[in-house]
């Protein structure tokens, strides 16, 4: 598996003078490739700041710009989002205590999507750790069960190999954040630098090793194609570790070969071109029908980088029923077999397997003919196609995207909050490529959206980046409206505002009886114009009318600079189909304007065992 390294060329060994911790620790980020910082300052933490300030000073050639947010969570938020949009190391830099506890989320939300960051906290000096000094957070302990790994430094010395080790966990094997708590008199400490070294973690780098000396033989690609030509309906399952591992070009190139359909997860959006005749959108909870509807008449499923979670495979025992056989590549071997039994797996590179298989394919006599299954494919496209009341005199929210993607045309990176908006993007826009879609999947954190689409913009500041929001998720990280405008980012911000939390009243709807239980709120009052105003946005208006949704959005991408558009969307607008928690795809629900096989029955409410 390939990960992007270091982009700078390392110091020198040699210094004039002993360096300070705080100066080691940017020099490693020199060295590392580092080219932007997201950070909010604090006591604890301030000579590193410090010693950023100096090196942007002296460094006017390789600057790494401090973006400074509204809170620490816009901050680890921001970092994840640069490092899903670049596959680069996302950093963040942050005081103690409340600082640091405020990462927890985005750190928590980056491991559960495999999010390569490395996070700096500040830390009270060493002989006060354990006193509860003032701003004072027991980080290692907090962070330890919520990031790929955790180090506090108490001994100087090891400093920079820490910081170095750092990055390389975050970006290799199965990405993820890595948190190093970095005590005061430690960033104060006086030594040398050595421009090089690591710690040795011979265990990590054993495991590493295996799985990435793991090429698939011939012999096992021969067994997959046997697999594959005994199958007549095939289906490629794509999940995000197809983007992690930088994958897409070989699963287009591996689907393309042969001739098979995809189908993607919420987190694999983009690994094939959406617009690919091959590509057959997303799957699961919220997955469009057509896609659902191959998953059930697939005969042989081929899962990459995919787990096989409880919003795709609700049930695993009914999750492709007529799959007669299951291949599974994955990075992580606690992947297989986890969830559904499968006949065939590797473990290791996923790209060059690909690459092995249609190497191999191309050296048989004849290649299966799957010509009839994708004319059954297109047909599960047409005829079970996304749709919506066209004819309402309310904005329609799915309208709204429709009209931003006739514009964008799968160019732009889409950033969403979590929430109704979250699917209807994932549903409607379309998607050019890898990482040009950044969404909070396992974890659904509401406020994601706007500090990702932050974080994107500096990492394409010439890329158009539009965060798709909800009123009661951009709520969460509001501040940060005032970060776009800071730093004049050309960040395209949408509300699709139903007054309320729109996915937990539909579930309210669905299975309590219409009781809406905190879902509204009463949060009628925010004027999200005048708040975009006042913090600085030139380009603010508010859709009311279905008649002005054209003209308005064209002016609204257009807008050279940031632009804010509110939308006051049908309140009772849902997100269809919609397959229930603990049902499988045959009992999927799929509205009033989505053809399903059959009639829907009798929603089924969720038993107390079964999850939001």
């Amino acid at each position: 598996m390939k990960h992007p390294e270091p982009t700078q060329t390392p110091t020198e060994p040699t210094t004039a003078r002993p360096l300070s911790g705080a100066e080691i620790i940017v020099r490693v980020f020199a060295d590392e490739g580092v080219d932007v910082i997201f950070g909010y300052s604090g006591g604890a933490i301030l000579p590193t700041y410090d010693a950023i300030f100096v090196h942007n000073r002296d460094n006017p050639d390789r600057p790494m710009p401090l973006i400074v947010p509204a809170n620490e969570q816009g901050a680890g938020f921001m970092a994840a989002g640069y490092a899903r949009a670049s596959g680069k190391v996302g950093v963040c830099v942050v005081t103690s205590g409340p600082g640091a506890t405020n990462t927890v989320t985005p750190v928590r939300d980056s491991l559960a999507d495999s999010v390569p960051m490395v996070v700096i906290c500040g830390q009270v000096p060493t002989a006060a750790i354990g006193t509860d000094a003032f701003q004072e957070a027991p980080v290692a302990a907090l962070m330890g069960s919520v990031a790929k790994h955790v180090f506090l430094v108490t001994d100087p010395t090891l400093l920079e190999a820490t910081i170095r080790t750092a990055f390389e966990i975050a970006r290799t094997g199965r990405p993820g954040p890595v948190v190093v708590d970095v005590p005061k008199d430690v960033q104060n400490w006086q030594g040398s630098y050595a421009g090089k070294g690591t710690l040795p973690i011979p265990g990590y780098r054993k495991r590493l090793a295996v799985v990435n000396e793991n090429e698939l033989s011939a012999d096992s690609a021969r067994r997959f194609l046997d697999l594959l030509a005994a199958a007549e309906r095939p289906l490629i399952y794509a999940g995000g570790g197809v983007v992690n591992a930088g994958a897409a070009a070989a699963l287009t190139a591996f689907a393309t070969a042969f001739n098979i359909p995809v189908v993607t997860t919420l987190m694999g959006i983009g690994a094939i071109d959406t617009m690919s005749p091959l590509s057959m959108r997303m799957l699961g909870m919220h997955g469009a029908a057509f896609a659902n509807y191959a998953v059930e008449d697939c005969d042989f499923l081929i899962a990459l980088g995919a787990r096989f979670d409880d919003r795709v495979a609700a049930v695993p025992s009914r999750f492709a029923p007529r799959a007669k056989s299951i291949a599974h590549f994955d990075i992580d071997v606690s992947e297989i077999n986890k969830v559904k039994r499968v006949d065939f797996h590797h473990v290791g590179p996923l790209a060059t397997a690909l690459e092995t298989i249609v190497r191999e394919g191309r050296g048989r006599a004849a290649l299966p003919d799957y010509a009839s299954w994708n004319a059954h494919c297109a047909e599960l496209r047409s005829r079970h196609a996304m749709d919506y009341d066209r004819a309402s005199p309310l904005i329609q929210p799915y309208y709204v995207i429709e009209e931003i993607n006739r514009h964008t045309k799968g160019r732009a990176i889409i950033a969403t909050g979590v929430g109704q908006h979250q699917m209807w993007a994932a549903q409607y826009f379309d998607f050019g490529g890898p990482r040009q879609w950044l969404t909070s999947g396992s974890m659904g954190t509401m406020g994601f959206g706007l500090p990702a689409a932050i974080g994107a913009q500096f990492a394409h500041p010439d890329t158009l980046v539009i965060d798709i929001d909800g009123d009661a998720s951009i709520r969460m990280n509001l501040g940060e409206l005032e970060t776009v405008t800071t730093y004049d980012l050309p960040v395209k911000v949408v509300v699709l505002n139903n007054f309320g939390d729109g996915m937990v009243k539909q579930w309210q709807k669905l299975f309590f009886k219409g009781r809406l239980s905190a879902s509204d709120k009463s949060l009628h009052k925010k004027d999200f114009i005048r708040a975009a105003q006042a913090d600085g946005f030139r380009f603010a208006k508010r859709l009311e009318h279905k008649a002005d949704v054209p003209r308005i959005v064209e002016e609204f991408v257009n807008f050279e600079g940031p632009a804010f558009l509110e939308v006051f969307i049908d309140p009772e607008a849902c997100v269809y189909p919609m397959v229930g928690p603990g049902q499988s795809y045959d009992e999927m629900i799929t509205g009033d304007h989505i053809v399903g096989r059959s009639e829907p029955g009798a929603v089924k409410p969720p038993d107390s065992s079964e999850m939001f």
